[in-house]
């Protein structure tokens, strides 16, 4: 993660429609609350660019200095259906007055709303059921649970080995982690669990090939019998990225998984509810999964995720035995029903589809203009990324990839801190709710900060 500076620099004043800088950043009177994180957190918490936000609305973030940017992050892909929504915080209101803020696994009425809304979206309703949980890494972690389990209890535990992907982001959990695939956040696992197996991703950038031979020959290279893997899981595209499936390897997979009753897992908890004009990524691929993790966009504000799954699978636990403190806490459940509300009520899919042929399109033609030093472009909707490289190499280069960040900081563009391997890509992943004015505009900063850092 990148570390910024906390000395004020003098940047160009800015007033458009959608973005106004008015002071130095970081902002001088925002440093003491630096300070004060500083003493009371881990500085893990730090590494994002050092605005303090105050106020989100829509496609915008600001601070309580007057200094405004376009959102080029949507809080690391949650406000899918952009932030502040009045339909959100009404809704929130109207359930805090009724005075229902936690139940438990008790039964409360908009559970069952929820369940049923997520239900219908899944690749086939009358056989998936739906498990609400508080986190992406909780998500992924019960798909890890359940594929294990149904393998065991079906095939015995021989049929023990899961299979991920090098580079893979699952999250912050043990499972999640050694289903990880990349070992530097793993390492205070010492000993590992040897039943967790990576195999190379085919990105076509960083891993050039491919072929669902690789994936064969991986394993058969690691001693893995196709027989003995419990489960497989894949995010729909990596988030170092992001990084795509090949259409004609996802459906090999597929097949595979079906061959060998292997569980098929996507994370799609930072590519679901439309992202990237599908409302899940692997819908772009033709297969059905599974089980399928959900999180970050599926509320647009609080804390709730969601396992999808098979019928069979799903129900392998009995009453009390697979929950968790917070699943389906009536404040989060609220706010994901609204936000699937507004994501068909606004056609927010096939507007992140419609945007993204005019942003990818740019940012394609932008990278065009450094390959040397822009060495890959991959996006599909409203997510893309550029990865900054050392010159005619594919070495990352953190550091300029950082100037970049900052540069379209000053400008009124707001991303996330640089992602991918070695921190070296630029992520850009906007609200649904982008207009092509506001889009464009976007583009046009982020352009400027490109050229004025490599021109």
């Amino acid at each position: 993660m990148a570390e910024y500076s906390l000395i004020p620099v003098e940047v160009e004043k800015i007033e458009t429609k959608y973005r106004s800088i008015k002071t130095a950043l970081p902002v001088p009177e925002s440093l003491p609350i630096f300070e004060k994180l500083a003493k009371s957190e881990p500085r893990s918490m730090m590494g994002q660019p050092p605005i303090i936000w105050d106020k989100a609305d829509n496609f915008t973030v600001a601070d309580k200095w007057g200094n405004r940017w376009i959102d080029w992050s949507s809080c690391v892909l949650i406000a899918n259906a952009g932030h502040g929504r009045e339909e959100i915080k009404q809704a929130l209101h109207d359930q805090i007055d009724q005075g229902l803020l936690a139940t438990y696994v008790f039964v409360h009425e908009k559970r069952a709303v929820l369940t049923e809304m997520l239900q219908d979206i899944a690749p086939e309703p009358a056989n998936y059921q739906v498990f609400l949980l508080s986190s992406g890494s909780e998500a992924t972690e019960n798909c890890i649970k359940l594929a294990k389990t149904y393998a065991i209890e079906k095939h015995g535990r021989n049929k023990k080995y899961f299979v991920s992907f090098k580079n893979a982001f699952h999250g912050r959990t043990m499972a999640s982690q050694l289903a990880g695939g990349m070992d530097k956040l793993k390492t205070w696992i010492i000993d590992g669990d040897s039943t967790f197996i990576q195999v190379p991703f085919p990105d076509g950038y960083k891993n050039e090939d491919t072929s669902f031979e690789l994936f064969l020959s991986s394993l058969k290279e690691q001693g893995i019998n196709p027989q003995d893997i419990a489960g497989v899981m894949s995010e729909s595209y990596q988030g170092v990225g992001p990084d795509f499936i090949p259409v004609e390897y996802a459906q090999k997979l597929e097949a595979f998984c079906k061959e060998y009753d292997i569980v098929l897992i996507m994370d799609e908890v930072q590519a679901g509810f439309g992202r990237t004009g599908k409302m899940f990524t692997f819908e772009h691929y033709g297969i059905k999964p599974d089980l399928i993790a959900c999180g970050k966009g599926i509320s647009s504000s609080l804390p709730i995720s969601a396992v999808i799954g098979r019928k069979d699978i799903m129900g392998l636990y009995a009453p009390g035995s697979m929950t968790s403190t917070h699943s389906a806490s009536p404040l989060c459940v609220t706010a994901a029903i609204e936000n699937l509300k507004l994501i068909e009520k606004e056609n927010l899919v096939e507007n992140a589809a419609k945007m993204g042929e005019i942003m990818c399109s740019e940012l394609q033609r932008i990278q065009q203009k450094y390959p040397e030093r822009l060495g890959c472009f991959h996006g599909k909707g409203l997510v893309a990324g550029i990865q900054v490289v050392e010159s005619g190499t594919k070495t990352p280069d953190p550091k300029t990839a950082v100037e970049i960040n900052l540069e379209c900081l000053y400008k009124g563009l707001l991303m996330f801190s640089p992602v991918g391997i070695g921190g070296e890509c630029l992520k850009i992943a906007p609200p649904l709710t982008l207009n092509e004015e506001a889009l464009r505009e976007s583009l046009q900063v982020f352009e400027a900060a490109i050229d004025k850092v490599l021109g």
